[in-house]
């Protein structure tokens, strides 16, 4: 996977692509997948890297929703269980059982989730990946030993799954090279391209170089995340909105906070909202918020409320509360939840559903839905857009399409499990060259050989790219991740041909974004 090919195959493209997907994130990444897969010919264009939005800023659950049960939302549940267990299955190496825990303080609360949690597991059918049971309070300690042991009354087990979201996004990408597909990183949709009203294709702009580029294609298909609407407008300047973009954050905080591999959650905290603390890569995941917002932004920030909303709600159940030094890393990201027309529904009662939108000349939009049900995603929109433009009709094979890096049984105590079979070649280039397996972290178990992996195979173009996404740096503990920068640039700049401004350069841009994911200084009032 490299961009330098990728775009000499654009420059000798003849004639018209069969589907082009706008957008690099979760649904887009599913959508050429599935074209990919049925022999289309299918190209992907992202405007920045891989799942540089949303897709790269999830709570890391594969999972049926345990309170869009709650909400009543039963087809949702279903379809997303079913592809709990599919992802499971043919991303062994990034897609791991996780057990979670609600602790009970209340006398009704045991029997009312054993019997709702009954229910989500017998909706996973053959699908299904371990039975809830109700815990004494004993149960729950031992399951949870950080957890508050005043008044607790028990506690209930249930099972959903984690994963990698950026890793699992590249892991995507490869799979669609892998198909015969095309993928291009920083090559921004400019326009649209129009025959007698009908949209015929895109106008995209290297953002590496400027070069314009004029893309027919048979089918167009918007899934573009939080920022569909933009596109839209290319089609139809008058079209209203379609997507109501919500705000959720998380903190990343040391293992100490939550001992033992069980997670914690919370289905309803005093204001209604759920919150996670999850083990996630050797640290604890805390989250999440659900807060409206008017506008889309690439780079979205924590707002202090949400941060203290957080610290807060943890520390009613937490033996330790967490303060504002203890964060590690705070990111944010957006949700492009499909609103109704007219809805003034609050976000986190908004449907996750996903929906396909046809409009402005035949311009295809993919919106709303979320991680666990990409792949469904990627079929429903594949399968409308190759009957619009009359592509032979194929059925998808995505169900049980083994993803890229495909192992089973990896170790979670190696800390570069998450390549699956494609570590071997890259410690096979430490083999050849023992330079390479120079330790750039002991804290994140980083090694040269990856930043060299990451330029030369998965398409990094930036410090960013390969600190945020390629390896989760970025989100685990920021302020290692800027120590090691310069090192990262210099060995990227050798890769990539650049000089020594392009590592000032990137350092410098590196920096100034990362600090953004670090908290401030603690108030005098926290604790």
């Amino acid at each position: 996977m490299q961009r330098d090919e990728m775009i000499r195959q654009l420059d000798k493209a003849a004639g018209p692509w069969d589907i082009i997907v706008i957008g690099g994130g979760a649904s887009g990444l599913g959508a050429a997948v599935d074209g990919a897969s049925r022999g289309y010919r299918t190209l992907l264009l992202e405007q920045h890297d891989f799942a540089k939005g949303t897709s790269s800023r999830s709570t890391k659950l594969v999972h049926g929703g345990v309170r869009y049960l709650a909400q009543g939302n039963i087809s949702l549940v279903l379809e997303a269980l079913r592809e709990r267990g599919r992802l499971k299955k043919n991303a062994p190496h990034l897609v791991k059982d996780q057990s979670f825990v609600i602790p009970c303080y209340t006398w009704w609360c045991v029997p009312f989730y054993t019997a709702g949690l009954t229910l989500y597991d017998l909706m996973a059918g053959s699908l299904g990946i371990g039975r809830s049971v109700p815990l004494s309070a004993g149960g729950a300690k031992r399951a949870l030993p950080n957890i508050k042991t005043a008044k607790l009354r028990g506690g209930v087990r249930y099972f959903d799954c984690q994963f990698d979201d950026a890793r699992l996004a590249i892991n995507l990408c490869q799979s669609l090279v892998d198909l015969g597909g095309y993928a291009v990183n920083y090559m921004k949709v400019t326009g649209l391209l129009k025959e007698r009203s009908t949209i015929s294709g895109v106008v995209a702009r290297d953002e590496e170089t400027g070069k314009e580029y004029r893309l027919q294609a048979k089918a167009v298909i918007n899934a573009t995340g939080v920022f569909v609407d933009r596109v839209i407008k290319m089609a139809d300047p008058d079209a209203r909105d379609v997507v109501k973009p919500s705000q959720g954050i998380h903190l990343v905080v040391d293992r100490r906070f939550l001992k033992g591999e069980e997670a914690l959650m919370i289905p309803r905290t005093p204001d209604g909202r759920v919150l996670f603390a999850v083990p996630w890569h050797n640290r604890v995941v805390v989250g999440t918020t659900d807060v409206e917002k008017q506008h889309s932004d690439l780079e979205p920030e924590a707002e202090e409320e949400e941060v203290d909303y957080i610290l807060e709600t943890a520390g009613r159940y937490l033996d330790e509360k967490p303060g504002r030094n203890d964060v590690l890393s705070v990111f944010a990201g957006l949700r492009p939840l499909a609103a109704p027309s007219g809805s003034t529904a609050k976000t986190k009662e908004i449907s996750r559903g996903h929906k396909i939108i046809v409009s402005g000349g035949g311009l295809i939009t993919l919106t709303g839905g979320k991680w666990t049900t990409y792949r469904k995603m990627g079929e429903d929109v594949i399968d409308l857009a190759a009957r619009r433009a009359e592509l032979p009709f194929k059925k998808s094979v995505t169900r049980s399409l083994r993803i890229h890096g495909y192992r089973e049984g990896v170790s979670h105590d190696n800390p570069r499990y998450w390549y699956g079979s494609d570590e071997e070649a890259m410690m096979a280039l430490v083999e050849r060259n023992p330079e390479t397996g120079e330790v750039l972290s002991e804290k994140l178990g980083v090694i040269a050989a990856q930043v060299i992996r990451a330029t030369a195979s998965e398409m990094a173009r930036t410090v960013e790219d390969f600190l945020a996404r390629r390896i989760r740096a970025l989100q685990l503990d920021v302020t290692e991740s800027i120590r090691i920068a310069p090192r990262v640039a210099s060995l990227m700049a050798k890769e990539l041909g650049t000089d020594q401004d392009w590592e000032k350069t990137q350092v410098e841009s590196y920096t100034a974004l990362a600090s953004r994911y670090l908290l401030h200084q603690a108030k005098p009032d926290d604790s």
